[in-house]
């Protein structure tokens, strides 16, 4: 049986400002900032005060409703601020970096000699926990569950995405080292998703089963794979976990430091030069984005992640805990005069309507922020269906979830899709709906609901 996973439904959007293949070191930051709504669904309870000197590795705070899963300083330095919102909620801790930095030393990991309970509580100890997902719902996973099966996708395939065939090279025992470790965390298999070319560094790893992907957007998410490969029933539990975050748990084992360095891509219309950088999570935005190119004055909007389910951040921002993606594009805030009316050549449409993007279907567009149109009825147009390759029917999921019906948002499927699955159906929308934010609002009411 062939292990090729070939997507027909999607859409490729090919915009202006791909990263050309250099790395540059970024601007050391002066400040990290770790903010707890980058793990959805923690209640943090603060370890690390104002005035605490941290080392990289060192706990900053824990989740009140799962006290093993501990989230870890990306930097040496001193907390120096506590940012609080409504009902003292904590919403960032602001971390003062030292010029040299030092690391709290987990020492070198036997993963051969160990047992799979001795990997969990290195992995919780160090804070590399959080780097593993689970689906259902899409939050850190469980550590008291373990997984039928492990997802690892290499292959991104969204609008400027960071290309990870050249991120992660050099990193090969890395990346076997952290997929050894979490191979021992499941009876079932890890599966690793590359590019159909394969010529990705996870390619060569061992103790894994090789699927190689071809086809449009989102042929490169997790969820996509995941339901080609062994989709989700009720009651089981898949972990996903992303290439870079591998490359942190593989260095934590191999070495014993916490290592949250990251090799972002620096992306967009907007960028006079777009490439990569070293940084470091949780560094402030400024000194990534205005030291490369990127016009202080002009209009624009900056996204961590990429530009379809990517976090809007401000100049002031920091970069946030998970993503190896920042983008530039211009800001959408101008209307055209009788835009409806006209033919359009200058925008990505799957409508043949006036439109003729279709014409040229390797044209790059520079796209901005605009949705071209404001809600309005939400109405069945069959026009989802087209871009959306998952065995999910996704207008009736998005109704269930927006009247909140447990059991037909079980029986469509609920348990095996995320937000960033939606992303194309909300970008083809003509209903202007937020479907991601319908997604996870329907998969928070069945996290408190069922568990």
């Amino acid at each position: 049986m062939s292990n090729d996973i070939r997507i027909k439904k999607g859409l490729d959007i090919k915009l202006n400002g791909e990263a050309e293949k250099t790395v540059e070191q970024a601007i050391i930051s002066n400040y990290s900032t770790i903010r707890p709504e980058d793990f959805h669904g923690v209640t943090p309870k603060l370890v690390a005060k104002e005035g605490t000197l941290v080392k990289a590795g060192s706990t900053l705070f824990f989740d009140k409703s799962q006290e093993t899963v501990k989230f870890s300083s990306p930097v040496s330095g001193k907390v120096v601020e506590v940012l609080r919102g409504p009902k003292r909620r904590i919403d960032a801790i602001k971390i003062e970096a030292d010029k040299t930095q030092t690391f709290e030393d987990f020492g070198k990991f036997d993963i051969d000699a160990s047992k799979p309970e001795e990997i969990k509580a290195h992995l919780l100890a160090s804070g590399c926990w959080p780097f593993v997902k689970q689906r259902p719902y899409d939050v850190i996973a469980n550590p008291e569950k373990s997984p039928k099966a492990i997802f690892i996708s290499g292959y991104a395939s969204a609008p400027l995405a960071a290309d990870l065939d050249f991120t992660l090279q050099g990193k090969e025992s890395e990346l076997q080292a952290a997929v050894s470790a979490l191979g021992k965390l499941t009876e079932g298999k890890v599966h690793v998703s590359v590019g159909k070319n394969g010529n990705s560094p996870l390619a060569g790893l061992n103790g894994v089963i090789l699927h190689k992907v071809s086809g449009p957007h989102p042929s490169g998410n997790v969820g996509t794979q995941i339901n080609k490969i062994d989709p989700i029933n009720k009651g089981e539990v898949v972990w996903t976990v992303s290439p870079q975050d591998l490359v942190i748990i593989g260095e934590l084992l191999l070495t014993g430091n916490f290592n949250a360095e990251r090799i972002v891509a620096l992306v967009g219309s907007s960028v006079e030069k777009p490439r990569y950088f070293k940084t470091i999570a949780g560094s402030e935005i400024a000194t990534i984005v205005y030291d490369k190119g990127v016009s202080k004055d002009g209009n624009d909007r900056i996204i961590s992640g990429n530009v379809l389910s990517g976090k809007q951040i401000q100049t002031d921002g920091n970069l946030d805990y998970y993503s190896n993606v920042v983008s530039i594009i211009p800001e959408g805030d101008d209307y055209e005069l009788f835009g409806w009316t006209k033919p359009v050549f200058n925008k990505v449409s799957t409508s043949r309507a006036l439109t003729f993007s279709w014409l040229n279907p390797n044209k790059k567009y520079d796209l901005n922020t605009n949705t071209n149109g404001e809600y309005r009825a939400f109405v069945t147009t069959g026009t989802y269906e087209k871009v959306f390759p998952l065995d999910i029917f996704p207008m009736q999921i998005l109704k269930a979830c927006m009247y909140q019906d447990l059991d037909e948002m079980e029986a469509l499927g609920m348990y095996e899709v995320a937000p960033e699955d939606f992303a194309l159906t909300e970008f083809v929308c003509v209903s202007k709906q937020p479907h991601q934010k319908i997604i996870r609002q329907g998969l928070d009411l069945m996290l408190k609901e069922i568990g």
